[in-house]
Parts: C-alpha cells; structure tokens; sequence
C-alpha cells in the first residue's frame, strides 16, 4: 500500500485484504495498523482490531486448519472462544508468496546504498550545468553548483525592520533562519509579491541565502560554446547589467542571462552579510547535519501525491514536455515516442505508465526530466518537479524488503523525519526493462552511425 515513517524508521505497509485475495475496503476510523517487528518490520492493514485475547496453546487446533482455511488463506490453526471460531493467519507465509524476495540484490543494493547512494553515472562533465528561473518575465539562471536546493516560500514571512528594500524577511529553514531576498529588487525591477514564488538556496562562500523568483524553469545541461561572457559594454556598466556573468545561447534565439550570485549585493551589504548575521552560516541541512561536504543532492518529482527523487549527477536537465513527441510502432506503452533535442534522438518515457498509474488531467505542470546513465539517455514525463534536495548520506535509507517488483526501481528511500516526508529514491540504470535497454541501444547504435556517415570525406 505503501510507506510509513514509524519512530524513524520507514516501513512498509501491506493490505491483509489484498494478501487474502478480497476485495479492497474503504479506510474508516476503525482502520488500524498491525506493526510486525523482526528483520524486516512491517505493518498489516486490516479493517478493524476488535479484542487481545490470550489462549492456552492445548487449545490450537492444528489438524483443522487445513479444512477450514477458504481460497488464498494460510493458517497456522484455529480455536474456538466463546462460541467462534477464530482463523489463526500464517501471516510470514502470506507475505512470502506475496513477496518475492531477491536476497543477492537486496544485498548487493544494501551495500551499494552503504558505500555510495548516488551513484556513479557518466555525465558529460563538459557540459555546463544551470538552473533557469523567471524574474519580471524575464528568464535568468544561476550555476547549478550555486544553488543547494529550491524551495516553495512559505505564506508567512518575519520581517526584519530597518532591512534594505531587497530583503523580503526571513523563514525557518532547517536548524537556523534562512534570509530572503528579493531578485527583482536586486536587479532594478518593479516589486510583486506573487503566489507561489520559488526560493533558491544558493551558497556564497559560507553564507547560505534564499533569492526569490517569480518561478523556476528549468534545469539545462548545456555546450560550453553557447555560453558567452556578456559584452564589454554591459560588464562595464554598473547597475543591473554588472551582475550579469555570462549569457547563454539557446537554440530557439532565446537569451538566458546567467547571474553570479556575489555580484547580486552591493559591497556594504556584502560586509553586513558576512559580519551580521551569524545565522546565515553555511551549517544546515535536512537532520541538523553540519558538514557540507559529504551531503548528496536530488531532483524531486511528483507522480499524483507521491514523491521519487532521482541522484543529481544524473540528470541532464529539466524541461517542459514538448509538443510533438513521435510515436513508435510496436514498442512499450509506457514509451511515449521519442524526440529531437538539440539534435539528439532521445526516447520519451510516460513515467505514469511506467508505474501502471492512471493518465493525469493536469498537464500544466508537467516536465521532461533527462536522465543520462552510463549507456543510455531518455527524457521521462513526470507530473511535476519540486524541488532539488540536499540531505546528509545517513537520512537515505535501504528500501524495506516487501517491494515486490519495484525492487530494482527503488533501491532506497530519503526518510526526511523533520518534515514527515519519505521520498522514493529511484536507480536511474533500472527504470527501463531488459527490453527497452536494448530499444536505447539501438537508439544509440543509429546515432552514432549517422554521426560516421556525416564525417566521412
């Protein structure tokens, strides 16, 4: 059924109903939770608890479990108390048959998670990676490396008196207070406060400072050779142009100008940052955890109400879902098609399908995440993208044991206790199947010989 955060640990949640082969209920108020502790806890869904009673062991009637056990049931033996007859489940037996376990991969994926939850992927370290973001209709973008994450603004702000006119307030932010600060009144525009605005953490030096924008964008992995520095006569220029560090090209004739966050104060209010306000110390992060050098970061997407999150390292980029996408004969259903992004061939994957669930009626939100792995490239549609996390490598968990076929999908979770969150880490090398593999290398066996035809002489 899912996953609880039960005292800090997550655990997962299996319907008896479902386990017995019935027909599923309404949750009611007298629903409970049944927790099982052992080597792997879990917790029975059942309609109702109804008594605790204690039966002397001469009073389990072994020999007639067999005859009274129905279709789908184990039992373990009956007995009678006042006047019924009482099922005894053979509740381990239930869950194994329900359950395939794979212990080599559990382990394998135990030990991987141990050493290292983000793993490894070939990225193209060439490529410049950035984060686009929207001030006064106006696209503009920050160095991914800046930003440790983004987040909503919370509806209530604590204003600081006496602040300069770009300081929107303060907001709890982990163990300390974050400070806001406004992008458009730092670069020289007209001041709105709009719904929904997004935060950008971003790190200057050891200060950690939330810059608000209208809204994010996108995440881009872009050519080295579409990015510019901005001209001499704007670099010369104080004022808004100065805080311009480069500007990127993108295909379409769109100009994205990439900001350097340190040029975005005024140096007094620079020397106030760094003297003033102590409380702004790169120090925090999900758990109170104080080092920064060994936290992990995560692209955080939402299928309906459920959040999977996907290592960094191994995404491309972010962007909205385009509006033609090819369609395939003979593939998966989940395969959407694929697309032309900036030359590349790159298949398309309905992540909604992936997962068997029901197409969505919201499509304004939804996003095209490009995930990379060693072998294979692919853009999945997802229903939104949230958030980047970073946490400490402690709060990523192993995926319990009850996970069925999503086993190699899911090989961990992110338990944000603070928040009473879990999000579901997926392995990017495990969201196809052996079959769409080998659809990607065929993919990548015709790019590359198009590639060779277009050098020869």
């Amino acid at each position: 059924m899912g996953l609880i955060n039960l005292r800090g640990s997550v655990i997962p949640v299996a319907s008896v109903r479902a386990l017995l082969g019935k027909e599923g209920a309404t949750t009611t108020p007298a629903s409970r939770l049944i927790v099982l502790d052992g080597a792997s806890p879990v917790a029975l869904a059942v309609d109702e608890v109804t008594n605790l009673v204690r039966i002397a062991p001469e009073k389990v009637k072994i020999a007639e479990a067999d005859v009274a056990s129905e279709s789908g049931e184990y039992l373990r033996g009956v007995f009678e108390d006042s006047s019924h007859v009482t099922k005894i489940l053979d509740i381990q037996e239930l869950l194994r048959r329900a359950f395939a376990q794979i212990v080599p991969k559990r382990q394998a994926m135990a030990a991987a998670v141990g050493a290292n939850p983000q793993r490894q992927v070939a990225v193209e370290t060439a490529r410049s990676r950035l984060v686009t973001f929207e001030v006064a209709g106006q696209e503009y973008a920050f160095p991914l490396d800046v930003v440790r994450e983004i987040v909503t603004t919370p509806d209530d702000l604590t204003f600081v008196p006496g602040s300069d006119d770009a300081v929107r307030g303060v907001m709890p932010y982990r163990d300390g207070l974050l400070p806001l600060l406004s992008l458009r009144r730092l670069l020289g525009l007209p001041s709105t406060v709009l719904s929904r605005e997004k935060v950008l953490v971003a790190t200057i030096g050891d200060l950690v400072i939330g810059f608000v924008a209208d809204r994010t964008r996108a995440v881009l992995s872009v050519e080295p050779d579409r990015i510019e520095s901005a001209p001499l006569v704007l670099a010369a220029r104080a004022g808004g142009e100065a805080q311009i560090k480069a500007i990127y090209r993108a295909e379409n004739g769109r100009l994205v100008s990439i900001l350097a966050p340190e040029r975005l104060f005024r140096e007094e209010v620079m020397q106030k940052l760094v003297h003033g306000n102590t409380t702004m110390e790169a120090k925090v992060d999900e758990g109170g955890h104080v080092s920064r050098t060994d936290e992990l970061r995560f692209v955080v997407f939402r299928l309906d109400d459920n959040e999977f999150a996907l290592p960094i390292d191994a995404v491309d980029e972010v962007a909205r879902v385009p509006d033609q996408i090819t369609r395939l004969p003979k593939t998966p259903k989940f395969l959407e098609g694929v697309v032309n992004l900036r030359g590349e061939v790159l298949p398309v994957i309905d992540q909604r399908r992936r997962f068997e669930m029901p197409p969505t009626t919201v499509n304004g939100h939804r996003r095209l995440v490009v995930v990379r792995t060693d072998r294979h490239r692919a853009g999945l549609i997802v229903d939104s993208v949230t958030e980047v996390l970073r946490c400490a490598p402690d709060l990523i968990k192993p995926a319990p044991d009850l996970t069925g076929e999503a086993l190699g999908l899911v090989n961990s979770v992110i338990n944000l206790e603070a928040s009473g969150r879990i999000v579901l880490l997926l392995d990017p090398s495990e969201l196809l199947t052996r079959a769409e593999r080998g659809l990607l290398d065929s993919f990548s066996k015709e790019t590359r010989g198009k590639e060779s035809r277009q050098t020869k002489p």
